[in-house]
């Protein structure tokens, strides 16, 4: 779930970066661009560490 959110929050961000390149007038401004970037890194440090802690969990379980 994070990890699609993560997704479709990095597409938002990069559908603008195209838009702005092509028609020269982004939808999004600065700061609400930078925040989406923003929430889509915190939602893919937050999968990264839901699976490392799965991966600990299954090593520990293991020995």
């Amino acid at each position: 779930m994070t990890l699609a959110i993560s997704a479709f929050l990095f597409a938002i961000f990069a559908a603008n970066v195209v838009l702005g390149a092509i028609t020269g007038s982004p939808i999004l401004g600065d700061v609400p661009e930078m925040l989406v970037l923003f929430a889509a890194s915190i939602a893919f440090v937050a999968v990264i560490l839901q699976r490392e802690a799965l991966a600990e969990n299954d090593n520990n379980n293991s020995h």
